[in-house]
Order: structure tokens, then C-alpha cells, then sequence
């Protein structure tokens, strides 16, 4: 297949600019999924106990999702690799919405329908409430520390 002629085709600084994106990503999703790690080594769940450590770890991560996409928002000189670093890697790789459904799928195979179930419906709500009241709560702040500025 031959370009279009109408297409441009990426130049050397799309290609350098893509490539530190990536770069950003991807030391951000180890840094972020080694603390995950970290934190199911700290406090592991055992057998088909209710697995708070990974309901926890996604309640902390989409509320530090809200927080820094607020700040984000607000602050007009970021540089350009801040977002993919931060959002995209270290808060993409800390939260984990695989284990949530691996957790989920465990307690209902070994039986324990109601937990499974309860676990499947709170994580998702849980997960959304901590992303909007830490939003809300950011953008609460930066307005009280407006006004007290002028």
C-alpha cells in the first residue's frame, strides 16, 4: 500500500516526540506497578479472604487520578511529558483492573458468590467516587487558594 499524497508522514521530531511519550509510559507504568506490587507483598490476601489490598490500591489511584488531571487542568505551563508520566504510566501502572477482575472471578470459582459479587459491584464505585471527590476536593482547594492569593 502506498501513502497517500494528501498524508504527511511523521517526521524525525514526531518520531523523537512519540518516543519519549513512550519512554515517559513506560518508566512510569514500572515505577507505578512495582508499588502495587509492594503493596500486595505488605499486605497479601489469603485464600478467598476479601481482597482489600487491590480494592484499596485502585480507591488510592483513581482518587490520585482525580487530583493530578485537576491540577493538570489548572496549570497552564506543564511540561509535556508530565501527564503520560504520571496519568499514563506510574497511576496506570499502580491501579489494576485486571487482579480487580482475577479477585473477583477467584471468590465466585471458589464459592463465595455473595463476597465475589459484592467485590465486583463495590470496586467500579468505589473506584469512581474516590476519582470525583478527590477531583472535587482539589478544585475546592485551588479555589480557596486563589482567593486568599489576591
Amino acid at each position: 500500500m502506498t501513502p497517500s499524497p494528501r498524508t504527511p508522514r511523521p517526521g524525525p521530531s514526531f518520531l523523537r516526540r512519540e518516543a519519549a511519550v513512550v519512554a515517559a509510559v513506560s518508566l512510569g507504568g514500572g515505577l507505578g506497578a512495582a508499588a502495587r506490587h509492594g503493596a500486595s507483598l505488605a499486605w497479601p490476601a489469603h485464600g478467598s479472604a476479601f481482597p482489600w489490598t487491590t480494592l484499596a490500591v485502585n480507591a488510592l489511584g483513581c482518587a490520585l487520578i482525580g487530583v493530578l488531571m485537576t491540577v493538570l487542568a489548572r496549570v497552564r505551563a506543564t511540561h509535556p511529558l508530565v501527564r503520560p508520566f504520571l496519568g499514563t504510566g506510574v497511576l496506570g501502572g499502580f491501579t489494576t483492573f485486571s487482579a480487580f477482575a482475577a479477585d473477583g472471578h477467584g471468590l465466585l470459582a471458589d464459592g463465595h458468590a455473595r463476597l465475589g459479587l459484592a467485590y465486583l459491584a463495590a470496586t467500579p464505585v468505589v473506584a469512581v467516587a474516590a476519582a470525583w471527590g478527590a477531583a472535587a476536593l482539589t478544585r475546592r482547594l485551588a479555589a480557596r487558594t486563589v482567593r486568599e492569593a489576591r
